[in-house]
């Protein structure tokens, strides 16, 4: 398989570190990265070989250093940073790896932590061999990212289909009821029909895809995978068909379309983990025009930055904008793609370590978790000011969140956490119940912590939490189900005999459940959402760790 530009650029930083700085500063000869892109050389899980020989802490062979850079962007990076400074997880550079020690390392690699680190070792995910390797890798300072310009960017593009040469009018059948299903460590997704169950195509995207979104028609599935590589789906195709892909970032976790009148899907932006940027591309080929470098000094001490990233991103419903979350600095910023160069026009000052978020189920208010500072942030986006945070436990993760209307409190919105069992539920409606607005009601408290994802649908009776993240590897395949009319946890139950339950999706009507059972022999569990007894169990070989999943008439709409 032939190696893209940016491959080529780690390849080069590679050799260049081995003839200079690696020698002097390590006191052997090791590499600063390997060659190859994450999906040419990604291996399952488990299976890599042991290291020729029982190396010295701090030091590893270019060829052991090469494989644990890939184990360490596959498995913490996303965490922990890729220059390990730390964000969802804590700082983990060489001092606090010495502070630790390889006997420390190799334990909470292998048991996982109460905080939501899963059990590396336990789950069978990193053998015995690769946690040694990391224990030594992190003594070692982190390798320097390639940065990545628009020329190289403008390199990876190709239009597979013309927009010419695309359908004029949908396929016959229910499209807008299609999932699309994230086939994480095959670096594919699955379109499924929703009312018929059907496998409808395994489209090859990027290593270890991480969210889809919709068009403003829905016609229309981007995924954003890890690799920084952007995928087109065309969904009115007789077969959904990749039409065109980009690769606008080395590191990445989010995609949005313009979606203001009058802009619909003629733009698209890609958040990037790394570089510190986000790209505007056109929305119908996905021609790359602007790379934005999105650098900034801490919101309240002023810190200088190198790395930033750009977490979740929303569509507004009040301007031609979108709303960016900057990780590290603790802003959020607007970007008017209106305006030539696609520029951020107001930098709002929020709190550090933004991550997730969803809108209020007015569409004005965005609410995102700023995880490590265990607080949700609250954004007024058609006025764009600051509205509030407050603490909720320890590290918010809500997805998008999930809408609902409380007996007691009106409309509110709520949150699972990485490091605390428990769902806290907070007033959402600041016209009627302001009193409630913005503050902790309810604290319901869960089996155990590790939650990712909350759900609901505002046809449901329910709302769903999973646990994926947690150190016992039984309660990873639970889920709870909370009542909204008692407000008490109705329910836990045990998904599968394996792997790990993750992530809910509604059909378009509100009548069924989807969840993924996060395994290398996956399985997808539709349930009925009123009696929450399960319908089917989707299978298959194709189905290989599957993740999130994304109806799309729901996702379009902003559903939840």
């Amino acid at each position: 398989m032939r190696m893209d530009t940016v491959s080529l650029r780690w390849a080069a930083l590679r050799r260049s570190r081995l003839a200079t700085a690696a020698a002097a500063l390590l006191g052997l000869v090791v590499a600063g990265c390997g060659g190859g892109s994450q999906v040419e050389s990604q291996k399952p899980a488990g299976e890599s070989a042991a290291p020729a020989a029982e190396a010295p802490v701090g030091q590893l062979s270019e060829q052991d250093f090469a494989r644990t850079r890939e184990i360490y962007f596959d498995r913490c990076a996303g965490c922990h940073g890729l220059l390990r400074v730390g964000a969802t997880g804590p700082n983990i550079e060489p001092k606090r790896a010495v502070e630790l020690g390889p006997a420390g390392i190799v334990a909470m690699l292998t048991n996982g932590t109460p905080g939501g680190m899963p059990a590396w070792g336990k789950e069978k995910i990193l053998s015995p061999a690769e946690i040694k390797l990391m224990a030594s890798y992190l003594h070692m300072p982190a390798p320097e990212p390639p940065p990545m310009s628009l020329e190289e960017i403008r390199e990876s593009w190709q239009v597979l289909v013309p927009v010419a040469d695309r359908p004029k009018a949908a396929v016959n059948r229910g499209w807008q009821n299609y999932f699309g299903i994230i086939l994480r460590d095959a670096g594919k997704v699955a379109v499924i029909d929703g009312d018929t169950k059907e496998m409808l195509a395994v489209i090859d995207t990027g290593f270890a895809v991480h969210i889809l979104r919709s068009s403003s028609t829905g016609r229309y599935f981007y995924a954003v995978g890890r690799d920084g590589r952007l995928s087109m789906i065309d969904l009115w195709s007789e077969k959904p068909t990749l039409v065109a892909q980009v690769r606008g970032c080395v590191d990445a976790r989010s995609v949005e379309a313009s979606k203001y009148k009058g802009f619909e899907d003629k733009l698209l932006i890609e958040g990037c983990y790394w570089p510190p940027q986000y790209v505007v591309f056109d929305g119908q080929t996905l021609e790359p025009k602007k790379v934005v470098d999105v650098t900034t000094p801490t919101y309240d001490t002023n810190e200088a930055l190198k790395e930033v990233r750009v977490a979740s991103i929303v569509p507004s419903h009040f301007g031609p904008h979108w709303v960016v979350s900057l990780k590290e600095s603790g802003h959020v910023a607007i970007v008017d793609y209106s305006k030539p160069d696609f520029p951020i026009i107001k930098k709002i000052a929020a709190e550090r370590f933004l991550h997730d978020g969803g809108w209020d189920r007015t569409g004005q208010y965005f609410m995102v978790a700023a995880n490590m500072r265990d607080q949700m942030v609250v954004i007024d986006v058609k006025n764009q000011t600051m509205i509030t945070k407050f603490e909720t436990g320890v590290r918010p993760h809500p997805g998008r969140g999930a809408n609902w209307e409380d007996p007691e409190f009106g409309w509110v919105n709520g949150t699972t956490h990485i490091g605390d069992g428990k769902m806290v539920v907070y007033g959402a409606d600041p016209v009627k119940r302001p009193e409630h607005a913005w503050k902790v009601v309810r604290e319901l408290k869960l089996p155990s912590p590790g939650g990712l994802f909350i759900k609901t649908h505002p046809k449901s009776p329910w709302v769903w939490t999973d646990a994926p993240m947690s150190n016992d590897p039984k309660a990873t395949r639970d889920v709870c189900v909370y009542s909204k009319k008692e407000a008490e946890i109705e329910k836990c139950f045990t998904v599968a005999d394996r792997g790990r339950a993750v992530h809910f999706e509604y059909n378009r009507d509100g009548t069924e459940v989807w969840v993924s059972v996060w395994d290398k022999q996956g399985e997808i569990v539709v349930y009925d959402d009123k009696t929450l007894e399960e319908k089917a169990r989707i299978r298959g070989d194709w189905l290989v760790t599957p993740t999130g999943k994304f109806n799309v008439f729901n996702t379009a709409q902003d559903v939840y």
